[in-house]
């Protein structure tokens, strides 16, 4: 655990023999996964149970040589030397912590249990053995855990019950959004067939209308024949070529009339 807060030369070597046992104390666990012999995992108990004891007695003289230093430090300097005092402590509780699984793992009676406690290393409190302890304090400590436990069972009740009614909150709303869905799709279907009924009717009406433009172009084609021979008929009446129009022959220029005279002559 590298450091560069500022420390006395006797405070630097307290530290520098507790992150020895820190390192020795990892190395240590590590080595206990490797163990397959029990006896050889508790005598590695034990040894790292001793560490523990001796990094705690460190640490006790770090706070105590901490405490004497402390006028002599600034406010800042003392503040980081106290937090480097607690990480110590946290750290030492982690071990505790694992050790006690191991020895739990293992039913070893004859390491002594010891307790930090709230990060309170640098006290001198004497905690009892399991084996010491009397039948009621068992039975207290039984009945503690037991209700802790229930405690944990009644939360995770009540998360449950949370859980399951965000499901059914969750389910009635993909229920809603699948009826939505259904008629969007309905919806949808009628839109289609309306713009296929419309699509024929335009296809209807467009060949309707090409038939009318048809027509409509037929009979001005025979307007503007009729045209052009009444107009050719007006300008040209001698020519033979073109057939007369019912209606509008000219007059016959050689037409006689008889007079009373002729009938006279006669």
């Amino acid at each position: 655990m590298a450091s560069d807060v500022p420390m006395g030369p006797e405070l630097e070597q307290v530290d520098g023999e507790i992150q020895d046992i820190f390192r020795a104390l990892q190395n240590g666990f590590q080595k206990m996964d490797k163990i397959k012999d029990s006896n050889r995992q508790s005598k590695q108990l034990e040894d790292l149970t001793g560490k523990m004891r001796e990094c705690k007695r460190l640490i006790k003289e770090f706070d105590r040589i901490l405490k004497e230093d402390e006028k002599k430090n600034s406010a800042d300097v003392n503040k980081q030397l106290n937090d480097k005092k607690q990480l110590m402590i946290k750290e030492l509780n982690s071990y505790v912590t694992l050790r006690k699984t191991y020895q739990s793992s293992l039913g070893n009676k004859r390491i002594e249990l010891f307790d930090t406690g709230n990060d309170q290393v640098a006290e001198d409190n004497t905690v009892q053995m399991a084996s010491e302890m009397s039948n009621q304090q068992l039975m207290d400590a039984g009945r503690k855990q037991m209700d802790q436990t229930d405690q944990v069972i009644e939360r995770s009740k009540k998360v449950v019950a949370q859980t399951v009614e965000v499901g059914s909150q969750t389910a009635a709303a993909l229920s809603q959004q699948t009826e939505q869905m259904k008629r969007i799709g309905n919806e949808l279907d009628s839109v289609h067939f309306s713009l296929k009924k419309a699509s024929q009717m335009v296809k209807e009406i467009g060949r309707q209308v090409a038939t009318d433009k048809c027509i409509m172009a037929f009979l001005f084609l025979i307007v503007c024949g009729v045209i052009a021979i009444i107009v050719v008929k007006i300008v040209n009446p001698h020519n033979k070529n073109i057939r007369d129009i019912p209606g509008l022959a000219p007059p016959a220029q050689n037409r006689k009339l008889l007079s009373i005279e002729s009938f006279g002559s006669l």
